[in-house]
């Protein structure tokens, strides 16, 4: 497995957006009074480099070459861009989050009201190893674990096998890695930036998108996203190899991710005709469509996400709400994102061929477009531009 330094290999968006000092924002979100990085046309395709923040956190050193090292990785195994990051830029650990994410970029035509959708077209692994963490006041079992004074970090090499790739693991820390659970790659953050000047700590997600750390938004699969400043300004990172639903130890397989994403506006008529009144994210994959619920209360994150999957089954296909409700116990599953963001969430997964008898109402689509498709011509699409330094 090839190492993805900034540049190299297979760029196949039509624009490429590289992660670095001036491209990235770390531990917050972007806001209203951002400059972009990068302007495209809807319906544009961006190649967008990503870095996970394990190996360049304070706890660990701030110095990734001498982090993996100790690991046994190559100095010329470790992403130049994260060597950038870490030496360039700096966090204030007590307000900030960890996350580094690319971004942000102006897709024209985006106004309130519209919803931005991101088809994840293409996930490519740039590093053959991640990392999963542990740290005081964080995860599921507060208090409890870890065990020491000190975070524990597990370094997790990722190996070929027949089926794909797997994350390897030993049963004990001097042990043979002889536990082996398949890759799912994913971006644990993808988001637009939220009104006003003051930029969104890069942990809890909300109304804007961000960590929502939502596992199905592998390949194929599209979020949309209520647009809250012109020009929306998405940004994406916090990229996962791997994660289970809850994400309970903090962190999930945390290592950096080469995104092909395509980026179009959905008009506000088309928006409502689809979904209804959308006042939060919502992910779409070729089986399901996502309603999600968010709030520091797990229960009441329930209850949301309860609300939210009744508001799309009754705009959508016209149910009565008490027969949506109905069918919801019966026949959706509610899964726990993660309870680890100091926001936790829960998300639905509605099947769609459920509903393939309903008859289709003008304006609604049936299925997410799939990689490599032609973009919606239902947008607004304009010409693109970028700035100095990206192809």
């Amino acid at each position: 497995m090839s190492v993805l330094q900034p540049g190299e290999g297979d760029l196949p968006g039509d624009h490429y957006l590289p992660a670095g000092p001036d491209t990235v924002l770390w531990g917050r979100l972007p806001c209203a009074a951002d400059a972009p990085v990068l302007t495209i046309a809807s319906g544009m395709t961006v190649t967008i480099d990503t870095v996970s923040h394990e190996g360049i956190l304070e706890d660990q050193g701030k110095d990734p070459r001498a982090y993996f090292g100790r690991h046994g990785v190559a100095p010329e195994a470790v992403l130049d861009d994260a060597v950038a990051i870490a030496a360039s830029l700096s966090r204030d650990p007590a307000h900030d989050g960890p996350h580094v994410v690319t971004g942000p970029i102006h897709v024209e035509g985006a106004q309130p009201g519209d919803l931005l959708k991101i088809t994840v077209e293409r996930l490519v692994p740039r590093v053959p190893y991640g990392v999963i963490s542990n740290r005081h006041g964080k995860g599921a079992l507060v208090g409890v674990l870890p065990r020491g004074p000190h975070p524990v970090s597990v370094f997790t090499p990722v190996e070929q096998r027949p089926g794909g790739l797997v994350g390897t693991m030993p049963l004990t820390d001097d042990g043979r890695r002889i536990v082996e659970f398949p890759l799912a790659p994913f971006l644990g953050t993808m988001g637009v930036a939220v009104a006003g000047d003051e930029r969104p700590h890069s942990v809890p997600p909300g109304d804007h998108g961000g960590n929502l750390d939502v596992k199905l938004l592998t390949e194929g699969a599209a979020l949309y996203l209520p647009v809250q400043v012109p020009g929306a300004l998405a940004y994406v990172g916090d990229p996962h190899f791997a994660q289970g639903d809850g994400e309970v130890a903090l962190t999930a397989l945390e290592a950096s991710l080469r995104a092909t994403l395509r980026f179009e506006v959905v008009a506000r008529t088309e928006a409502l005709a689809e979904f209804g009144e959308l006042t939060g994210p919502l992910a779409r994959t070729d089986e399901f469509l996502v309603p999600m619920g968010l709030d520091p209360d797990l229960d009441e994150a329930m209850r949301k996400c309860v609300r939210a999957a009744l508001d799309v089954i009754t705009a959508r296909w016209g149910m009565d709400e008490h027969l949506a409700y109905a069918y919801l116990s019966a026949a959706t599953d509610f899964d726990i994102s993660q309870v680890v963001d100091i926001v936790c969430g829960i998300h639905a997964r509605i099947r769609e061929s459920d509903f393939g008898r309903v008859p289709q109402r003008a304006g609604v689509s049936q299925a997410v477009a799939s990689p490599g498709s032609a973009p919606s011509t239902t947008g607004r699409v304009d010409s693109a531009t970028s700035p100095s330094g990206s192809a």
